[in-house]
């Protein structure tokens, strides 16, 4: 029998679950430990056989098996008692996915002691034989084991998976023109941002974007620091059907059928403002894989600048919430939204500028792509809004594009300046003070009516 020193055994069962979730839903821990785990550290031939199958599964496709690709390699174990305790060994993982950070070190270290006593062991054994030009090798092999074997991007190697659809899987916005400019939509670790004065439709927008996503099949988490996910919510059903939420009870059959139809998962969660760190978020998505066994695909946080941040000064707490979203955005590998107030300057502006953004223009700088809402008072008598593109890593900025805004529902049209609609909502533009007067004229007149009588 084995000695127990020698193997994972001696940290527990729970322990070597948590590794096997650990390299399931962490590329780049796989990619670190996968060569170095020897079967043989695992006495449970269930555990054995799930590190087998996933360096397998590493080797060929270099990434984890997904759930059903192990579903598939589950079904072929010709052993049924084998097949049963893997089965209950797979379901294991799931059920705590804590303390992971702490998991991975100990196995790193346990593989990298593990590697270096067997160098010493076969040192000794060449040096005894006249290979001492070998003992260098073996001990310098034994050193490199546990070491981050991504060095980067191959530049004369990679053209063709830089130049692949698949390179930068994307997001769409459901806005072709900000699809256009930013080749798809935002990508994985990509980090988007609406900025807009309070009460403009920086939520309607978020929401928008998310719908779209789960139109087209993705799992959507929508993060509320302001309204409660029951109100959220029906915004989304009043998107979704194109009746304001007030009118909702009338048409409970229409939105029942509409939801059966679509087929991606949206999940709502409240945090009270400034109750909740980035943190918070990413254990709401570590308990998610567990709870609904999905990872969700696009993230949308409303809004950034209502979580609890580091720092003295407030722009610093800001800069650091960014910071930090971006790192979550990039650590899970998806794409995330989310929105920032601007100044209260900028209520009656046309275009919302860079320098408009409240209290720390850092955030500009960390995200991937800002653009700002516009919707002055006449605009919202019209009906429509400016959207300008403040910064874009992924193509042209500093352009600004006409929109309808109808607010009831959040029903957003981006437009091209020189299409037909475009042209048309411009023309409204110009002639929105003039209705803006009009309205104030009415109001009087009604006014004055009043005292007549």
């Amino acid at each position: 029998m084995a000695n127990n020193m020698d193997n994972f055994s001696q940290f527990g069962y729970t322990f070597q679950v948590k590794l096997i979730y650990s390299l399931l839903n962490d590329q780049k821990f796989l990619e670190q430990i996968i060569e170095a785990l020897d079967i043989k550290y695992f006495e449970n031939e269930s555990f054995a056989w799930v590190i087998d199958t996933i360096r397998n599964h590493f080797r060929k496709y270099k990434s984890a098996p997904a759930l059903d690709a192990l579903a598939v390699y589950v079904k072929e174990i010709p052993n049924e008692v084998l097949r049963e305790t893997v089965k209950n060994a797979l379901k294991d993982t799931f059920k705590d996915v804590t303390g992971l950070d702490f998991i991975k070190d100990k196995a790193v270290e346990f593989c990298q002691d593990q590697a270096l006593k067997n160098a010493i062991y076969e040192s000794v054994s060449l040096y005894q034989s006249g290979k001492k030009f070998e003992v260098r090798r073996v001990i310098d092999d034994a050193l490199k084991v546990g070491m981050d074997s991504n060095i980067g991007h191959d530049y004369t190697e990679m053209f063709i998976q830089r130049i692949s659809e698949t390179a930068r899987k994307t997001v769409s916005t459901g806005w072709n023109v900000i699809d256009a400019i930013t080749d798809g939509g935002l990508g994985p670790g990509e980090l988007g941002v609406v900025v807009a004065p309070a009460g403009i439709g920086k939520s309607w927008a978020l929401v928008s974007m998310a719908t779209t996503a789960m139109k087209k099949g993705l799992n959507v988490v929508y993060y509320t620091m302001e309204l409660s996910e029951n109100y959220v919510g029906l915004r989304f059903d009043s998107h979704m059907v194109g009746i304001p939420s007030q009118n909702l009870k009338f048409h409970q059959e229409e939105v029942i059928e509409r939801l059966s139809n679509v087929q991606g998962n949206l999940i709502i969660r409240y945090y009270p403002t400034k109750a909740a760190t980035v943190q918070t978020i990413r254990a709401h998505i570590e308990k998610m894989k567990v709870v609904k066994g999905w990872h969700p695909d696009v993230i949308f946080v409303d809004y950034a600048d209502l979580l609890i941040g580091v720092g003295k000064e407030k722009r610093h707490i800001l800069e650091n919430v960014y910071e930090d979203l971006r790192g979550l955005a990039g650590e899970f590998q998806i794409p995330l939204w989310t929105a920032s107030q601007a100044n209260r300057s900028s209520l009656e502006h046309d275009i919302i500028e860079a320098d408009k953004v409240s209290e720390a223009y850092a955030k500009v700088m960390i995200a991937d792509f800002v653009m700002s809402l516009s919707r002055k008072v006449s605009d919202k008598v019209s009906g429509i809004a400016r959207w300008h593109v403040i910064k874009n890593r992924f193509g042209r900025d500093g352009i600004t594009f006409p929109s309808v805004f109808n607010a009831s529902i959040g029903h957003i049209d981006i437009q091209e300046e020189q299409s037909a609609g475009g042209k048309e909502t411009i023309h409204k533009m110009k002639d929105g003070n003039e209705v803006v007067k009009q309205l104030l004229r009415r109001k009087f007149e009604e006014l004055g009516e009043g005292f007549e009588s």
